[in-house]
């Protein structure tokens, strides 16, 4: 079972008083910083204490759907549509995005770096049976990794043992991947973050089906009334506004950009 962290953010100045809101929100959001440089700026603005449970997207939303947060914030629109559908959520807002990457050793033995398409990246390490780590938590990245396999052609319960599920974050499959010297699916803003990348090298991007789109959405009050419905569409609110948006795409490491606002009024 995946086990989620709870991150209390305590801000120097804030009324003992201050409204707090509790947020599942993926582990992307926290390995790339942004959630450091966010959720300070929410306490000042709007005095609302934010406590994340970092999460992957498949237990953010099982955390929505027995009310034990009041909010998420996710990056699988299937399953967020889904949520929605089913009366767990009240709505679904876009707020950002970026994209993933595939990482890998810099000798690249797979010749991913060759490859013109996501599918075409993924089929050549199974043609090379490469190792290649898999985050296996159900996360939205993990989501978006069983898509791309199915797309090529391929089914993960059949790899041999250079496939690798390792059931935990993106921080710490990473980590994995480093120490395994292998090749694994990141999103940008974890991979720019991440400070023990090894011999590990961004191999392929830009393909248009790597886009990763992340989502706020407030749980539902009718399905449970405890929740902060005011406080989650006070939240919501600041996501979208014209502050958010320049701390969003102010955030830069190594001059580049991690993720793209593009919340609509």
């Amino acid at each position: 079972m995946i086990r989620a962290i709870l991150i209390a953010l305590t801000i120097a100045g804030t009324a003992a008083s201050a409204e707090t809101l509790r947020l599942a929100a993926t582990t992307s959001f926290n390995n790339s910083g942004l959630s450091d440089v966010l959720l300070p700026a929410i306490a000042q603005d709007i005095g609302l204490d934010v406590q994340l449970l970092v999460v992957g997207t498949g237990q953010a939303i099982r955390l929505g759907q027995s009310g034990d947060v009041d909010a998420i914030l996710v990056h699988s629109k299937s399953a967020e549509l889904a949520f929605v559908a089913a009366g767990y959520g009240s709505h679904r807002r876009e707020i950002m995005y970026n994209d993933f990457v595939v990482i890998g050793p810099s000798g690249d033995p797979a010749q991913v770096r060759a490859a013109t398409s996501a599918i075409e990246a993924l089929q050549s390490i199974a043609s090379a049976q490469a190792t290649f780590v898999s985050r296996g938590d159900d996360s939205g990245t993990h989501r978006k990794e069983m898509a791309l396999w199915a797309a090529a052609d391929h089914d993960p319960a059949d790899f041999a043992a250079w496939y690798r599920q390792v059931g935990a974050g993106m921080g710490a499959s990473l980590n994995s991947a480093s120490a395994m010297n292998a090749y694994i699916l990141a999103d940008r803003a974890s991979w720019l973050n991440f400070g023990n990348k090894g011999d590990l090298s961004l191999l392929f991007a830009g393909d248009p089906a790597l886009f990763n789109q992340y989502s706020y959405l407030p749980v539902n009050p009718e399905r449970h009334a405890h929740i902060k419905a005011q406080a989650a569409q006070a939240l919501e609110n600041w996501l979208v506004s014209p502050r958010a948006e320049r701390i969003i795409n102010g955030y830069e490491i190594g001059g580049e950009a991690l993720f793209v606002f593009n919340a609509r009024p």
